[in-house]
């Protein structure tokens, strides 16, 4: 495993939330907290999604990506999720990171000032360089899709 250097920005807001963290020492994703006014905590009625500061700001190496996935807790709790997870944030971005989440459940959730969100992970990437060609390698699973190995 490797220590990938990351400048990390604050808002006004976020200096006195902690920093992403990793929360075991195998841990592959970084706890997002909630940028949210103490006195006006964010209320997700069943149904709704709504955007989540977090009170940071990234600047990624080139050729890495951060992705920002739900909480397993959230969601196995209370069915709170991440409607395009997981969410891309590209090495060019340098806005504050933003988590949409969504309440799947039944119940009205309320986030609170410095909760856990979501997590982000780390990955190296590559981009592709297309090469056209008349027709593609054949393999044993050829177009088969959709759940054509069945149950």
């Amino acid at each position: 495993m490797m220590n990938l250097k990351v400048a990390i920005e604050q808002t006004d807001t976020g200096r006195t939330l902690p920093l992403p963290k990793y929360m075991s020492a195998g841990a592959a994703g970084l706890d997002l907290y909630a940028d949210v006014p103490v006195d006006e905590p964010i209320t997700l009625e069943p149904g709704d999604y709504k955007l989540i500061p977090t009170g940071i700001k990234i600047a990624l190496p080139e050729g890495f990506e951060a992705q920002i996935r739900g909480r397993s807790g959230l969601a196995a709790k209370y069915a709170i999720g991440i409607p395009n997870a997981p969410g891309t944030i590209d090495a060019d971005y340098r806005g504050e990171i933003k988590v949409i989440l969504i309440n799947w459940g039944k119940e009205a959730f309320v986030i609170n000032r410095g909760e856990r969100i979501a997590q982000m992970v780390i990955n190296k990437i590559e981009q592709a360089e297309w090469k056209i060609v008349n027709s593609l390698d054949e393999t044993q699973r050829g177009e088969g899709g959709f759940g054509h190995s069945g149950r």
